[in-house]
C-alpha cells in the first residue's frame, strides 16, 4: 500500500532506503503526485495515467534537482498530455516487418534465443505476415492462437499471445494502431501436473548435476540447489554482490557448498554464469537432460528451488540462517 503524507524537504530527505526494489510514496498536497525511491537511494516525482488502455507511470523529474513545488505544478500539464490521442501513422507496415523490428530494439535475448524467436514467428505467424499491422483482425489472432496450441501445446501458445501483445501495444505508441487486438484473446488454461518430488530424487537430480559435462551449466544447476534463490536471480548472479571471505552474497548468507562452488569459478566475466556477452536466461534443453538421467522428467528448475527452500527454516539472524542452510543441505545430500 502506497505512504500517503504532505510532501516536503525534510521528510523526503529524510526517507527510509528500501533494502531492495523500490518503495513507492503519495503526496496529499496533489494526490495524482507520487514519489518512488529505489535501493540505491535515488528518489524521483511521477504520476499514474491510463493510456491507450495501460496503466502508466509518466516520470516527472528527480528529486532534489527537481523540487516539490515544480513537480506538484507540472502534474496538470504532464496529464493532459497523456491524454492527448496519438497520431495515426498513414504510412503502412506489415505484421511481419514490424514483429521482426520489434524483435530486433525491444527483445533482449541471447543470439541463439533470439534466432530461435525469430524461427518462431516466421513459422506460427506465417498467416498474418503479409497483412499490414493495421489490418490484422480479432479472429486473425484466435485462429493462429490456436492452431499453436494444437500443434505446439498451450503453453507455447499462451507464450507467443504475450509477445504478440507485446507487439501491438509496441505499434500503438508508433501509431500504427489505435487498439491491442490480443486483449480480446483469451489465454488458454494451463492445467500442470504435480509432481512429488522426493528426497530420494534431489538426490538423484544432484548427482545428474555433476555429471554435465558443460561446467557453465553444471555450476549453475549446482548453484540452483546450494543456492537457495529463484533460477532467475541465481542466473544473473554477478560477482560484484559476492564476498566470498564473509560467505554473502548481496548481504544474504551462501550455504557452505555454494562458497565451496563459487571459490571453483573462473572470473571471466561480470556474471557468475555468462553466456554469448550476456547471463545465463533459460537452459530448459540442458535442464531437460539432466533431469532424464536422474529420471525425474517433467521436473522444473522452479520445483526443485521450491522443494529446498521449503525445508529451510528462515532467521533473521544472518549467521543462524546460514547454518540452517547448511543443515538443509547435508540431511539432503
Amino acid at each position: 500500500m502506497t505512504h500517503q503524507f504532505y510532501f516536503s524537504p525534510h521528510i523526503l530527505d529524510n526517507l527510509i532506503i528500501p533494502k531492495t526494489g523500490f518503495d513507492v510514496v503519495q503526496d496529499i498536497a496533489e494526490p495524482r503526485l507520487r514519489m518512488y525511491i529505489t535501493a540505491r537511494g535515488i528518489k524521483t516525482f511521477f504520476v499514474r495515467k491510463r493510456v491507450n488502455g495501460r496503466d502508466t507511470r509518466i516520470i516527472i523529474g528527480k528529486y532534489p534537482k527537481m523540487n516539490i513545488d515544480d513537480a506538484r505544478a507540472k502534474v496538470p500539464s504532464v496529464i493532459a498530455a497523456a491524454s492527448v490521442p496519438r497520431k495515426v501513422r498513414r504510412k503502412k507496415i506489415t505484421f511481419g516487418d514490424f514483429a521482426n523490428f520489434f524483435v530486433a530494439t525491444k527483445i533482449k535475448r541471447t543470439p541463439q534465443s533470439t534466432a530461435k524467436l525469430k524461427r518462431a514467428i516466421a513459422r506460427m505467424w506465417a498467416p498474418i505476415a503479409d497483412i499490414t499491422i493495421d489490418r490484422v483482425s480479432v479472429n486473425d489472432i484466435i485462429s493462429i492462437h490456436e492452431s499453436i496450441a494444437t500443434e505446439s501445446g498451450v503453453p507455447t501458445a499462451n507464450r507467443m499471445r504475450e509477445i504478440m501483445s507485446g507487439i501491438f501495444k509496441h505499434a500503438i505508441d508508433m501509431g500504427y494502431r489505435q487498439k491491442n487486438p490480443v486483449i480480446d484473446v483469451p489465454k488458454f488454461k494451463e492445467e500442470r501436473k504435480p509432481r512429488l518430488l522426493t528426497s530420494s530424487g534431489i538426490r538423484r537430480i544432484h548427482h545428474a548435476i555433476k555429471t554435465e559435462k558443460n561446467p557453465l551449466f553444471r555450476d549453475a544447476f549446482l548453484m540452483l540447489i546450494y543456492g537457495f534463490e529463484t533460477k532467475s536471480k541465481i542466473f544473473k548472479m554477478s560477482w560484484r554482490d559476492l564476498n566470498l571471505n564473509g560467505n554473502t552474497w548481496a548481504k544474504r548468507p551462501l550455504s557452505n557448498k555454494a562458497v565451496d562452488l563459487l571459490r571453483e569459478i573462473p572470473e571471466t566475466s561480470k556474471w557468475v554464469f555468462p553466456h554469448w556477452g550476456h547471463h545465463l536466461t533459460d537452459p530448459r534443453q540442458a535442464w531437460q537432460k539432466v533431469m532424464e538421467r536422474a529420471k525425474t522428467p517433467g521436473t522444473t528448475m522452479s520445483d526443485v528451488h521450491k522443494f529446498i527452500t521449503r525445508r529451510l527454516e528462515w532467521s533473521a539472524d544472518k549467521y543462524q540462517l546460514r547454518e540452517n542452510m547448511n543443515t538443509v543441505l547435508t540431511e539432503l545430500l
